[in-house]
């Protein structure tokens, strides 16, 4: 009886979305045109491995604006930004560049709207995600934040009949459905897209879910800290596959491969492909030969690199 097969699936699409090159595209620019240290407020995208390259080239990271010297050059993040962060950068004397997402710039201004027509509104997210609280800091009030379906059921508003919602764009239909069933039941004239869950986080979602039956285990590169790496690997999971997130191939452990025939992989919007290529080479060597690359949805989309603010 002959050897089992053992074969690799690369998932497609994969990896850098439009938002993210778009933000890795500014920070690299800023530093080509300004020289270092160009400064950046959080991680740029969620990826070590990208903040670490960046690094390397003169930007330094930043968990407070007070950290930026005055007049200086500070890049907001793809996550995006509250207006009293904008503000407290002009306050403080710096030259910014607005790296954020612009899909995530489209729900800032649905949420901007909602709120200048006495709505209040309602995120579906998770709290302490920075995409999250920046949606939520675009305005002065009336806005929650909801992660669960108990607090679906207990968010308390003004106007029963005036309210709105929108939702983190790194989710999973997963995640929101029952939330916004809830809140639908609970606000009949509730005002809202389906999600605003962006194209790159659904068509890699998709990928997972018509692989699920083909593979016996998904490595998902990505850093831990990153929501739309743990939507995959939570999606593909519920698709039949066991899942595990890495940040590349020096997390995996030999023992998942035991009595693996099949192993799919993928890469969350802000993992570059190299790191994947390192895990396939990684795999390659372990007897995993047979090769194939899912034929998927083509992702044109490009955003020009954010500029300096005058």
């Amino acid at each position: 009886m002959g050897k089992t097969e053992k074969k690799i699936i690369l998932a497609n699409p994969r990896g850098f979305c439009a938002g993210v090159d778009r933000a890795i595209s500014t920070v690299k620019l800023a530093v080509k045109q300004y020289g270092s240290p160009i400064f950046v407020l959080h991680e740029i995208v969620h990826n070590k491995h990208v903040v670490q390259e960046l690094e390397q080239m003169g930007v330094v990271f930043v968990d407070d604006l007070v950290d930026v010297p005055r007049n200086a050059i500070c890049i907001f993040s793809a996550h995006g930004v509250s207006v009293e962060t904008e503000m407290r950068a002009k306050t403080l004397g710096l030259r910014t560049i607005n790296g954020t997402c612009p899909l995530v710039g489209s729900v800032h201004k649905m949420v901007e709207k909602y709120y200048a027509d006495g709505y209040d509104v309602l995120i579906i997210g998770h709290h302490n995600h920075p995409e999250v609280e920046g949606t939520a800091g675009r305005v002065l009030g009336n806005v929650h934040i909801v992660a669960t379906e108990e607090e679906a059921r207990s968010v308390h508003v003004q106007d029963q009949n005036r309210v709105a919602f929108v939702t983190q764009t790194t989710l999973s239909q997963d995640d929101i459905k029952g939330i916004r069933d809830i809140l639908l039941g609970r606000f009949p004239a509730i005002k809202g897209p389906k999600s605003n869950i962006c194209y790159a986080t659904l068509n890699r979602q998709r990928a997972m879910r018509e692989l699920g039956e083909r593979c016996d285990l998904l490595l998902v590169v990505g850093s831990k800290n990153s929501s739309n790496s743990n939507r995959l690997r939570e999606v593909g999971d519920r698709a039949g596959m066991k899942g595990y997130l890495i940040d590349d191939e020096h997390d995996i452990e030999r023992h998942w491969l035991t009595g693996v025939s099949t192993i799919c992989i993928t890469a969350g919007a802000s993992a570059p492909e190299r790191l994947v290529q390192g895990v396939v080479t990684f795999l390659q060597k372990l007897g995993f030969n047979q090769f194939e690359e899912q034929s998927g949805k083509d992702e044109n989309v490009i955003f020009q690199p954010a500029i300096l603010e005058e």
